[in-house]
């Protein structure tokens, strides 16, 4: 099993946040202390917007990008759902796709708040930009992202990208190979005990929560042909 701590690396950022970039693939020009991804996941930053920060304005396009809401609030502003905000323990995922979209992330607090955001490479260029939002369920893993074309619940996809809330001493699986991030708390995780701002890559995962609610994001392949 291999660990990458945060806090082991630069944090960065740009306008109104702060940022440390824990998957930088090749594709996007990766340092040799970033991680690459898995599938078409290319990156995840883990971000602290400033009280009243923002990102600005700014464009995508050929890319899915997934934010995972941890504290606090931001409003959403741009071509897609202008206007939607979102809280704690919400996803949002905006398929830029030939189409393309600009928006603006706004922390409208006067704290800080966090948020992850994951950037996957279509699969298939020139789709219609497309918009989804999910709410967290303790102790489930929610599907935000990934799954067949047949299907409506989620952009399409090979990666798959889930999302739990796990209580003290739930347990959760997956067999196969794997990236995931851990926050809010402490875990044990094939044996080993991880905590907030660990990124863990192996080729299965057996998860138990130490805290009474840790945030697991988990990043891996569908296995339909």
């Amino acid at each position: 099993m291999q660990v990458l701590h945060k806090d082991s690396l630069h944090r960065g950022g740009f306008a109104g946040l702060k940022e440390t970039r824990l998957v930088v693939d090749n594709k996007i020009g990766g340092r040799n202390d970033t991680w690459n991804g898995l599938g078409n996941f290319i990156y995840l930053a883990d971000a602290r917007f400033s009280p009243k920060g923002e990102t600005g304005m700014h464009p995508h396009q050929e890319l899915d990008v997934i934010s995972v809401m941890l504290e606090g609030r931001i409003e959403h502003k741009g071509s897609m759902e202008n206007g939607k905000s979102m809280h704690a323990n919400q996803v949002q995922a905006q398929r830029a796709g030939g189409e393309g979209f600009v928006h603006n992330e706004i922390n409208p607090d006067d704290v800080e708040n966090r948020m992850l955001q994951l950037w996957v490479l279509p699969e298939k260029s020139g789709e219609p930009a497309s918009y989804s939002f999910f709410d967290l369920k303790r102790d489930e893993m929610v599907r935000v992202y990934g799954g067949a074309k047949s299907q409506q619940g989620t952009l399409d996809s090979q990666t798959i990208i889930e999302i739990g809330l796990i209580s003290k001493n739930q347990n959760i699986t997956h067999e196969g190979e794997f990236i995931a991030y851990v926050t809010g708390g402490e875990a044990i995780v094939n044996g080993v005990e991880v905590k907030d701002g660990d990124l863990i890559r192996d080729d299965k995962l057996d998860f138990t929560a130490l805290s009474d609610e840790v945030h697991l994001s988990l990043i891996y392949l569908s296995k339909a042909s």
